[in-house]
């Protein structure tokens, strides 16, 4: 990993992605339990928590069909306590975050797994599980959701951030909503 200045933003640049939905596939829950107990395997105690996020996280609610992981470390600025037992599991860094809460993203090659990692002081952490948790509870924002992301993946997206950029006024309105019920 040297000593000299990492990479920082999008690693390896970016990537132009078909953006495809497809209906709810309970396999998905089989998938993330899969990559769980890899990334159990590969840092052990250093993984505080390891949540299944994102939509395929929903029953009922289509999807890309990329799992996405909510992964708490310690310190993840503090690479070296994770980054090279997950490289040797087969993750490849993908994001790196520092202006972003010490935000940081690995992936299989396959690129079917999304793992975002950041650290137990993240507030990003409790607004994913807010999202998650209200989409699984909410049938009205669970439909709310899948349509703008159908209406979305119609388009041409230079790359994924793109298009999930463009589904952030649906996001937030659904945290905000959770959070007024909370």
């Amino acid at each position: 990993m040297g000593d000299g200045p990492k990479e920082v933003g999008v690693i390896g640049g970016i990537e132009k992605r078909n953006i495809t939905i497809v209906n709810y596939n309970p396999a998905w829950v089989e998938e993330f339990e899969k990559h769980k107990k890899f990334i159990s395997g590969a840092i052990g105690s250093t993984a505080l928590q390891i949540e299944h996020i994102g939509s395929t996280s929903v029953p009922r609610l289509a999807a890309k069909p990329i799992i996405d992981i909510l992964l708490v470390v310690p310190d993840s600025s503090d690479e070296s306590s994770y980054l090279p037992q997950l490289e040797k599991a087969g993750y490849l860094l993908r994001v790196r975050e520092p202006d972003f809460q010490e935000h940081r993203m690995m992936r299989p090659p396959e690129k079917n797994v999304h793992i975002h990692i950041f650290s137990p002081d993240s507030p990003e952490i409790n607004r994913y599980l807010m999202f998650r948790d209200q989409l699984r509870k909410d049938p009205a924002a669970r439909k709310q959701y899948e349509q703008i992301k159908q209406e979305l993946a119609a388009q041409s997206w230079s790359d994924m951030n793109a298009y999930a950029d463009a589904k952030t006024k649906v996001i937030e309105g659904i945290i905000q909503s959770a959070g007024a019920k909370q």
